[in-house]
């Protein structure tokens, strides 16, 4: 049976200035025309897939048409625009709805932008109902209800973009709350290295010896307790002021999300990507925005090749080693009852590292766009709006800003203290009292440290440690006192040396 990609649909934006792929499924050997513009692409089926490629287009341009035919099927989409294209993946930050963030209902009664969106679905391929649910879909309009269910953070950082550009910008929303990065990889890229398998090797462990039949009679038990379980928590949190997470689960039971590692579980190593990810690749973008890291700190240590392998076997799948990848590096966060064990601090390290160690890649630093007690920050403005600074940077190559956070250079011990050079593009200053330094000797032994900042220089010193080895900036998982902005209104990113 003949199949275009569901994420080709009436309303859609394309890639302006990039050959556009368009593509499907079908039965080998059928012959394949794609009409647009004038221009004609012809391709054939080959192992159950077909891919046509339109020339670049050089014009932001709307009201366009595009027919695709196959023997006897004709199918004609309208109201196409060409514009700039941007996947929204990562996991709850990034799936946060606009209807629920600080600024949401403002923009959902006031805005009249130029932005589309795709929802990729949220559902494993395994389902029986896959096929059904992925291909009632389309891309939609700011208009009607459709908008409340956008990402908050894809939807800001395209209203300002296209604002900023000009044109048309559609964001194609391919997250999941509660995901990790090995989610989004495929099973070939997570063996290829020990230290990314560490989820992939439990799955394994949790499969072996099961069949199939067994594997799915876990899940089904699993979701039907969930459904039963959450049904409690929302009874307990909607009847209990004062409500507690412990409370709860005493008189609830056992929390058992995610659940069971096994196939049909869509919060397992490789699910979305093969459900979700493979759905709209390779569908011509500009760029990638990942909001992403949350889950992986009961392993942080392994991040950064995680999300170093993500990139590439993303860029791998879209056939551009290139393709700009902006990064949100974590805020702050940590519940009211959980110790700091400073794994969130390693995350912003290996999001730091990836953006200094992989080209055309944008770190939107947020630091102090965090909640205390809430992983969910409300507001999702700056997130946005940052985004889409590391975008006209990257990937425009506006060059007539202050597009970049201030972020850490280099570190010289000199005068009892460490000076510190950062790079800035506006002169570094402390607004608040604290300093967010602490610095340590030769033991490792940290103590607050005091700062005095020229330009884009700070020298960090304390007369409890004489003789300084090592500094660090923020490092914590939570801290409400973010001290350090440069004049464009920037964080300094939390580092350490």
């Amino acid at each position: 049976m003949f199949r275009i990609a569901p994420v080709f649909s009436d309303r859609m934006v394309l890639q302006k200035g990039k050959n556009i792929s368009v593509f499907g499924t079908g039965e080998d050997g059928a012959r394949v025309t794609v009409e647009f513009r004038g221009f004609t692409a012809e391709t054939a089926v080959t192992g159950g897939k077909w891919l046509a490629v339109l020339p670049a287009q050089p014009d932001y341009a709307e009201g366009l048409e595009m027919t695709v035919k196959c023997g006897d099927f004709t199918r004609t989409f309208t109201d196409i625009a060409l514009g700039e294209v941007w996947l929204a993946g990562g996991q709850s930050n990034m799936e946060y709805e606009l209807q629920n963030c600080t600024t949401g209902k403002q923009h959902l009664e006031n805005d009249k932008p130029n932005v589309r969106f795709y929802y990729t679905q949220k559902i494993n391929s395994l389902e029986p109902n896959y096929d059904e649910v992925v291909t009632n879909t389309g891309w939609s309009r700011f208009e009607g209800d459709a908008p409340k269910c956008w990402s908050a953070v894809g939807y800001i950082f395209a209203k300002e973009l296209s604002e900023r550009l000009g044109c048309t910008v559609g964001i194609i929303g391919c997250n999941w709350g509660g995901t990790k990065a090995s989610h989004w990889m495929s099973e070939e890229s997570l063996k290829s290295d020990t230290d990314m398998r560490f989820d992939y090797d439990k799955y394994l462990a949790a499969c072996e010896g099961k069949t199939d039949e067994e594997l799915t009679a876990i899940y089904r038990e699993y979701e039907a307790y969930d459904r039963a379980w959450n049904k409690r928590k929302e009874e307990y949190y909607v009847n209990t002021p004062n409500a507690s997470w412990d409370e709860c689960l005493k008189l609830c039971g056992e929390c058992r999300y995610p659940g069971p590692p096994v196939p049909l579980n869509p919060m397992c190593p490789t699910a979305l990507y093969r459900s979700m990810l493979k759905l709209v690749c390779p569908y011509t973008l500009a760029g990638f925005t990942y909001y992403q890291g949350e889950s992986d700190d009961d392993n942080p240590w392994a991040y950064y090749k995680l999300l170093r392998g993500l990139i590439d076997l993303w860029r791998t799948d879209w056939g551009d080693s290139e393709l700009p990848f902006l990064i949100v590096q974590l805020p702050m966060h940590r519940y009211e009852a959980d110790e700091d064990r400073k794994n969130w601090c390693v995350i912003r390290e290996a999001q730091d590292k990836a953006y200094r160690t992989i080209r055309n890649t944008g770190l939107a630093v947020i630091i102090d766009c965090g909640e205390f007690n809430e992983i969910h920050p409300h507001d999702k403005e700056q997130v946005g709006h940052r985004l889409c600074l590391q975008a006209l940077y990257t990937t425009y190559g506006d060059r007539n800003g202050d597009y970049n956070a201030p972020i850490f250079d280099s570190a010289i011990p000199k005068n009892g203290g460490i000076g510190i050079k950062v790079r800035t593009s506006t002169p570094l200053e402390k607004r608040t009292d604290s300093t967010g330094f602490e610095i340590a000797g030769a033991d490792g032994s940290f103590v607050p440290a005091e700062c005095t900042i020229t330009g884009d220089t700070i020298f960090v010193s304390s007369p409890a440690v004489p003789e300084p080895v090592h500094v660090r900036y923020l490092w914590t998982n939570y801290s409400a006192d973010i001290p350090i902005y440069n004049k464009a209104g920037l964080p300094l990113a939390p580092f350490r040396t």
